[in-house]
């Protein structure tokens, strides 16, 4: 049934339908009193990221003599607001749609979603961290969430569990060793795991990550995993343990609300990561577009210190 036909025979479920408008509204009222700047970044643009794992919504632009060109819908305002970074904007966020392809199954992803970004200038994950904390305590407006019937405790400091910590934790894995590819294979498959000749090591970590870490995180009171491996570093700054990223996500009742990165200011490191996740592309049979060179160029400029958070509301 479509949704205006359930709420027209069942008035009280406008009670749902507006915490929506209520979490938009506390979510602006806290980055105002925090300082932020709100940028309303493009929807369509001329160049998808280049990560492997998302699947873009690809269209066609006309100009007035109807000359074709390819556009985008956004996945994110990530590279759109760290341009403006370069530009001396400072601490900022945007409350905006995205789209993601291949997400039409299940209650936990649609192809259209309200995210959240922000950005704070000369802070470091454990910064961002902290907002994550006060966020949803202001969201919640108290110190207990019920989700999926359980009662989770958002009193700070939340648990908070490396990932090589969650894997010995959880499924029994020594990290240190898990990063030779060798032993990685041995432990999946005498795990059981379905482990073929061409997997890459992230392949591996994910089947291990997916069924039996991620779903035990976040149960009884919200979970930070942090210190994720290079290997899904993504934009992450790498640590003085070149094996692992400044990079964390937060749990609830095993379900992953938000992703953030202590950022990667070095253009030389981002476009031979971007040089990766487009040979990941080809590799898995996607269609490879070009990344956005501009973004490159304002990074050459320098985008200050800084680290930023992706939410899905």
């Amino acid at each position: 049934m479509k949704t205006w036909k359930k709420i027209h025979e069942s008035a009280a479920l406008w009670d749902r339908y507006f915490v929506r408008e209520k979490v938009i509204r506390t979510i602006r009222s806290y980055f105002e009193k925090e300082s932020f700047h709100e940028i309303e970044t493009p929807i369509l643009i001329p160049h998808p990221p280049a990560e492997s794992y998302l699947d873009v919504f690809e269209t066609t632009l006309l100009d007035r003599n109807r000359k074709p060109t390819k556009a985008y819908l956004s996945t994110s305002p990530e590279v759109a607001l760290k341009k403006l970074m370069v530009a001396g904007l400072g601490d900022c966020y945007s409350l905006t749609k995205a789209f993601r392809n291949m997400e039409t199954q299940g209650k936990l992803h649609n192809p259209e979603f309200t995210v959240l970004e922000w950005y704070r200038v000369n802070a470091d994950y454990f910064d961002i961290m902290k907002d994550c904390e006060k966020l949803l305590l202001a969201l919640a407006g108290g110190t207990t969430l019920i989700y999926q019937k359980q009662k989770i405790n958002l009193t700070p400091p939340w648990e908070r569990i490396t990932v090589a910590d969650a894997f010995k934790k959880y499924a029994n894995v020594n990290f240190n060793e898990f990063f030779d590819m060798d032993t990685a294979r041995r432990v999946a498959i005498n795990k059981g795991y379905k482990v073929e000749k061409n997997n890459t090591w992230e392949e591996l970590y994910n089947q291990i990550f997916l069924n039996e870490v991620e779903r035990k995180l976040g149960h009884g009171k919200p979970t930070i995993l942090y210190d994720f491996p290079a290997a899904v570093a993504a934009l992450a700054q790498l640590k003085k343990d070149t094996r692992y990223a400044e990079r964390f996500e937060f749990y609830i009742a095993g379900l992953e609300l938000g992703d953030c990165y202590g950022e990667l200011t070095d253009p030389v490191e981002s476009e031979h990561r971007f040089d990766f996740q487009m040979k990941e592309i080809k590799r898995l049979g996607k269609t490879a577009y070009d990344y956005d060179n501009d973004f490159i160029e304002a990074l050459k400029v320098g985008l200050p210190k800084c680290s930023g958070i992706a939410v899905g509301v």
